[in-house]
């Protein structure tokens, strides 16, 4: 028993091959251990700072895009104010047209003179159907986000 106690403080000198090779393995085992453990760490941690640093980076992004969108938002908003508006005063004017028209008729009837009376134009009567072929707009989803 001497032997052991002898062999764990002072190492291998005048000790059994065997327990002398074991210590020496399992101490380079734990320091093998120990190393992969402190690698393990610092790759955990690693992933950690990167994950964080793509929260923030995704935050930042989603809040500049939330931005964009209202902005988006407010600006057809106020588009379809302006449209519905002019729908409004096409609508009338179409309407004035008509009457006019009606008077021109009466006046032409009363008089027995020929009168020029213009047609009222299709564009005037059906007002969301377009004068000139429908052209596809060409627009990235980016450019759409981004303003």
């Amino acid at each position: 028993m001497a032997s052991i106690q002898h062999t764990a403080s002072s190492g291998s000198e005048g000790v059994d091959p065997r327990y002398a090779g074991l210590d020496e393995r399992k101490r380079k085992r734990m320091l093998s251990n120990r190393e992969s453990a402190r690698r393990s760490r610092m790759k955990k941690q690693k992933q950690i700072e990167d994950l964080s640093s793509e929260i923030s980076r995704l935050k930042a992004e989603n809040g500049q895009l939330f931005q964009s969108i209202k902005a988006n938002e407010e600006a057809y908003v106020e588009i379809e104010s302006v449209n519905n508006v002019l729908r409004a005063q096409t609508k009338e004017l179409t309407d004035r047209l008509r009457f006019l028209n009606s008077i021109l008729e009466i006046a032409e009837e009363v008089s027995g003179h020929s009168v020029e009376i213009p047609e009222i134009p299709d564009v005037l009567l059906n007002p969301w159907q377009l004068p000139l072929p429908m052209q596809p707009i060409m627009a990235s989803t980016v450019d759409m986000i981004m303003r």
